[in-house]
């Protein structure tokens, strides 16, 4: 027992370092490829600073090591399991009795803690570094008259374009409470702010409650306060708006700015203002199954990588190993299309491509270990 475990550490270690290893230089490959699509982007902005290019896809690297996990995992394993096969390091373990199993606990074991720590400390990093890249993407480099939406606490605050008092000013939203019936947008304590270019205090609108409309706001029981000036009583007041309903929804916080410790709040709150939460539920269920993806990586990889290399075919198994890890990510990804369209629950959505891949490794590696 002894001796299995510590050659199922050694594994382990040679394991980890391969898997970190293509980690870095998968992230460093999509990381080069976004810095350059960045800068095609910004070439048409003259007055978009180069610093804020490298700013951006700085601030992608975490969530793109998240996005490529999985991959990382798959390849590092193969890599670790032939280098190990071609050594024949493996045929002398099952020489001294010890079965694949044994071996592999450490393998798949740091798989899974890698998944974890992705899970609960990559995550909140990648969700606050991605909202800040979002927020300089919206700022610098996209072309949109609404600047941000947020929703914290079930209350509302959007800042967007208002053009009626003076040129260039904007209209700071603020709604106590915000709910969605019958596909109308209901909002309630509203307090608009109306700033001129200079951010300056233009005009104040008060109102109980109010709806977004066809492109405009229409308030209720507003009153119009201006500084030094008595409040007046407007009655129901309309006010152009820059976006839909649908822009309201697109434009709330996206699931990939959101950690797997905040969004469950989020959704909660969601659900109680009657918005979908469907993409958010997704993503979460999907940062849930990346530790168990990733052990399951790690058997496709031994399933895959172990043959002898004398029984020839190595090559054959590698690359049938690598189509099976793209096919899954392709399952992965068409069960998550149908879970946003709601033909399939998130929870089924996100963990049965991960229950099928660890199905299909656990088989073929009780086929070569036991058949």
């Amino acid at each position: 027992m002894t001796f299995a475990r510590t050659l199922s550490l050694y594994i382990a270690r040679q394991f980890t370092s391969a898997v970190l290893a293509v980690i870095a230089f998968l992230t460093g490959l999509i990381t080069l490829f976004d810095f350059i699509d960045l800068l095609r982007r910004v070439s048409s902005r003259p007055n978009v600073p180069a610093s804020l290019v490298s700013e951006i896809a700085f601030l992608h690297i975490p969530f793109a090591m998240l996005e490529i996990l999985p991959f990382g995992v798959l390849l590092g394993g193969i890599i670790c399991f032939w280098r190990l096969a071609r050594s024949s390091e493996l045929v002398v373990a099952r020489a001294a009795g010890i079965s694949a199993w044994q071996f592999l606990a450490g393998p798949v074991g740091c798989a899974i803690l890698i998944g974890a720590l992705s899970t609960t400390v990559i995550s909140p990093l990648s969700s606050a570094m991605y909202r800040r890249a979002e927020i300089l993407d919206q700022q610098y480099l996209r072309e949109s008259t609404v600047k941000t939406i947020n929703m914290s606490g079930g209350a509302l605050w959007m800042r967007q374009s208002d053009n009626g008092l003076v040129d260039h000013g904007v209209a700071i939203v603020h709604a106590r409470r915000v709910r969605l019936r019958d596909n109308v947008m209901r909002i309630s304590g509203v307090s608009i702010f109306r700033l001129d270019g200079h951010d300056h205090m233009l005009a104040r609108i008060e109102a109980t409650r109010g709806y977004l409309g066809n492109r405009r706001w229409v308030l209720e029981e507003a009153r119009l306060l201006r500084p030094d000036e008595k409040p007046v009583d407007m009655g129901q007041m309309t006010l152009p708006a820059d976006l839909t309903l649908a822009g309201v929804q697109d434009s709330l916080a996206s699931p990939n700015t959101l950690s797997v410790w905040a969004l469950p709040g989020f959704i909660k709150l969601l659900n109680r203002s009657g918005f979908s939460s469907i993409r958010h539920r997704l993503r979460f269920q999907s940062l849930l199954t990346l530790p168990v993806l990733c052990g399951t990586m790690a058997l496709v990889a031994a399933g895959f990588s172990m043959r002898q290399a004398r029984r020839g075919g190595v090559v054959r198994m590698i690359s049938l190993g690598v189509g099976a890890g793209f096919a899954l990510f392709a399952i992965s990804k068409i069960a998550a299309q149908f879970g946003e369209s709601g033909a399939l629950p998130p929870v089924l959505a996100a963990w049965a491509p991960t229950g099928a891949g660890l199905c299909l490794a656990v088989s073929l590696l009780l086929h070569l270990e036991d058949g």
